[in-house]
């Protein structure tokens, strides 16, 4: 009795290993939403695997490579399309620009006045006005740039010029598409392209190990 419990999990301890390998995550503070939801689905089957002497391991394998199958298409789709990626991941929010705090973006996300304030305190900042930027990421995290610190803007990520960001700059797409053409690039040829220090700085594709 104890030795198959003691090898179910085992088993179970360096398949799941493996299935987030394939899942490509490192850390858990990289997980977005749906990995969350899929984490969860995958403990619940662990457990019932563990737990259920009388059904076969492969009754609780077989839904958790459907999970990370499904999982890895659901990653290059969001890679591919970035309507896909803001429905599923959503986007980050600026929540304080130039030490103002933005109430309609944190109304949005249901995020209170109590959980920036603690969020900053984690992070040593002790007044709202010092803050230049501070931007609430996917997963939750809230990235801080204080007065003495220049924010990146990332005006293209995969191709895709970000119209929020050309907005924030108060520019225009043809500012942009100057840019890209006094460097002979083309749009689809620009992996990442970010602005900061009043300078543009460009990734190519073909730069990508």
């Amino acid at each position: 009795m104890f030795l198959g419990i003691i090898l179910r999990t085992l088993f179970m301890y360096f398949f799941i290993i493996f299935a987030y390998r394939l899942m490509g995550k490192k850390e858990v503070g990289q997980l977005s939403i749906i990995d969350l939801i899929v984490s969860i689905l995958i403990a619940e089957l662990v457990a019932l695997s563990i737990e259920g002497k009388e059904n076969s391991i492969l009754m609780s394998v077989v839904p958790i490579m459907v999970l990370v199958g499904v999982q890895i298409f659901i990653s290059y789709i969001t890679l591919k399309s970035e309507k896909i990626r803001d429905i599923i991941d959503g986007k980050p929010a600026v929540i304080i620009k130039n030490g103002r705090l933005n109430f309609t973006e944190m109304s949005k996300l249901r995020y209170s006045l109590d959980d920036l304030i603690s969020q900053l305190r984690l992070q040593g900042v002790k007044s709202i006005n010092k803050v230049k930027y501070a931007v609430l990421e996917n997963n939750g995290n809230l990235s801080v740039f204080q007065d003495d610190a220049d924010y990146p803007l990332p005006v293209i990520l995969d191709g895709v010029i970000d119209k929020d960001v050309l907005k924030e700059l108060n520019k225009d797409y043809d500012w942009i598409i100057n840019i890209l053409k006094k460097k002979r690039l083309e749009l689809d040829q620009v992996f990442y392209a970010f602005y900061i220090s009043k300078k543009m700085f460009i990734i190519k594709r073909d730069e990508l190990l």
